[in-house]
């Protein structure tokens, strides 16, 4: 990878160290702008590690669907685009659920004491999540005997593709995180959202924990949810700060 390549953007974030540079790169799920956004990161950077906001038990069913001549894949949206687009390097996943997540969000659970709903909600939240991965799982396994390829979750629609203009493809992009946010906070009840925002903090700490590791084993392209790449590339920094003996961040 060439680590004199500047990446920037309003979804891209360079985070640089003596480990390697890491590029965060955010996403709308699915999104035609998102997917193309993440292959071209990847294709001009080649890095040696493609971390994706995938639990890592579900990393083999993605690579299936990125083993396809279609460009980007039928199914996977912008994961399995990236998996497609990397020539080399090793692809991990870094989200929950993990041991290392289910820990964090133990001690968050105890340091916050909640009302008892909220606990509902993330155990709740925590079964579908795990649930999911093994589903993931058990859909690689019957792709890896056979030519089927199961799709587990139902591709998000957008009205928009790639057949729009590139730029009507952005503002359209930028309308959805917009209106994610009204959503979220307009339909949810306080025990929801302060469920969703125990469980995006420790998410959030694991995937940046892992990213930590991972850009030892050089540069490295993480492809996360745009409601986390801000927060995530603030606690990456804030803790090259914290390992810099002058204070000063690495870049």
């Amino acid at each position: 990878m060439n680590a004199t390549v500047p990446m920037t953007g309003e979804y891209v974030r360079q985070i640089s160290s003596d480990g390697g540079i890491l590029i965060l790169v955010g996403v709308v799920h699915d999104h035609p702008a998102s997917t193309y956004r993440v292959r071209q990161v990847v294709k001009e950077l080649d890095p040696e590690v493609i971390a994706l906001e995938l639990p890592p038990i579900s990393i083999p069913l993605f690579k299936q669907y990125a083993s396809t001549d279609r460009c980007p894949p039928v199914f996977g949206g912008e994961m399995s685009a990236a998996i497609q687009a990397a020539a080399t390097g090793t692809t991990v996943g870094i989200d929950g659920p993990t041991g290392g997540f289910f820990q964090r969000l133990g001690w968050n659970l105890l340091r916050e004491r909640p009302s008892l709903q909220t606990v509902r909600n993330v155990v709740s939240d925590a079964v579908e999540t795990t649930k999911h991965a093994v589903a993931c799982r058990a859909a690689a396994a019957v792709g890896a005997r056979t030519s089927i390829r199961l799709e587990v979750d139902s591709p998000v629609s957008h009205d928009i593709d790639w057949a729009d203009a590139p730029d009507d493809q952005a503002r359209h992009e930028r309308k959805q995180v917009r209106r994610s946010h009204s959503f979220m906070n307009a339909f949810r009840t306080a025990s929801r959202l302060q469920a969703s925002r125990l469980e995006d903090v420790a998410r959030e700490e694991e995937m940046t924990a892992r990213l930590l590791r991972l850009r030892e084993e050089g540069d490295t392209v993480a492809v996360v949810g745009i409601d986390h790449l801000d927060s995530i590339a603030e606690r990456l920094n804030s803790m090259g700060e914290a390992a810099s003996p002058d204070g000063v961040r690495d870049h």
